[in-house]
């Protein structure tokens, strides 16, 4: 490239703190912002960034560089619902994971398959819209300027890997040290079906579009708000419905689906409108666990305080964002 007939070298810029946020944004929204881990265990992060961290910067740079959109990044985030619950907790199959007697599988049971159509269901919407999309939404928004771009070259997507590859492996081991549960060989060849073809489907959807249909997206102060109730309903589903309750999960998700296809198509939806989907999601998840009892442990003060603690990190990313936002006045599609 030349600029005034002088030559210039063009420098790709990387994004390894972006990079970095992500790795510990997305377990801090998995387990904590929603309540599932209290504060006293934030330790655990050492085996959970890896895996869940790893995992979302994974998906977010396969796609980026393959120059696809959200659609990918959701699917890929179901496929890693899938291989997590079905491969490392073996949640999707255990009728008592971790001997908790929580009855997990029992809400709509498909005796055939020896899975719960109402966790499994839960499992992909947790995981693909809370556990992935939400974390890769506000950590891109806190840098505009790359949120389309690669953050990583080659080695350190390599480097990504091997560590999504140890957090599986140290979460699989610290399961079945606590339960040696393990599912049939019938029910792990059918959840690697279904990752792969996740994965094919999301690298077969089309290439992100500019094409703009008529009339102006919504506010991102609507877009969020409509996430955060969607978020909320979802949360309050009471499992005991069993088919009834993925029957309305499955409505919830058709009805979001459909309106962030709408808005997105219209002119002026950029990436204050992916903030704003992400902040939904993610205040939903910061504000339902004070309702929500700690995976381990008791729900004491402590547990509440720190609760407080991780909604006012999440306010904060997102202002952060908001911020940032702004200042670059960017809208990307």
């Amino acid at each position: 490239m030349k600029v005034d007939g002088t030559p210039v070298i063009a420098v790709k810029r990387r994004g390894i703190g972006p990079a970095l946020g992500l790795i510990f944004v997305a377990p801090l929204v998995a387990e904590f912002l929603l309540g599932n881990l209290p504060i006293k265990l934030l330790p655990a992060l050492i085996v959970l960034a890896p895996m869940y961290g790893g995992g979302a910067l994974l998906i977010r740079e396969t796609v980026r560089r393959a120059g696809r959109g959200w659609p990918s990044i959701l699917l890929l985030g179901m496929a890693y619902g899938i291989f997590e619950e079905a491969f490392t907790t073996q949640s999707l199959f255990n009728p008592d994971y971790l001997k908790l007697n929580l009855g997990l599988l029992t809400p709509a049971y498909i005796p055939s398959l020896g899975i719960g159509a109402w966790w499994t269901l839960w499992m992909l919407m947790v995981h693909g819209i809370w556990s992935i999309s939400t974390p890769i939404a506000l950590v891109e928004a806190c840098v505009p300027d790359r949120a389309r771009t690669s953050w990583l070259g080659r080695v350190g997507l390599a480097v990504v890997a091997i560590v999504f590859l140890f957090g599986a492996c140290a979460t699989t081991a610290m399961g079945y040290r606590q339960d040696h549960f393990l599912a049939s060989w019938a029910q792990f060849a059918g959840a690697a079906a279904v990752v792969l073809a996740l994965i094919v489907l999301a690298f077969a959807m089309p290439k992100r579009q500019t094409v703009e249909r008529a009339g102006s997206a919504p506010s991102a102060w609507l877009v969020g708000a409509v996430a955060l109730l969607f978020g909320s309903a979802a949360l309050f589903v009471p499992k005991e419905w069993g088919w009834v309750a993925v029957a309305e999960l499955l409505g919830l998700d058709v009805v979001m689906l459909l309106a962030v296809l709408a808005w997105s198509r219209r002119g002026g939806w950029g990436l204050k409108h992916q903030l704003a989907l992400g902040a939904g999601a993610a205040l939903a998840y910061g504000w339902h666990a004070f309702l929500q009892h700690p995976a381990v442990g008791g729900a004491g003060v402590s547990v509440r305080v720190g609760n407080a603690i991780f909604l006012a990190g999440a306010i904060g990313l997102v202002w952060f964002g908001a911020r940032r936002c702004s200042s670059e006045n960017t809208a990307h599609r």
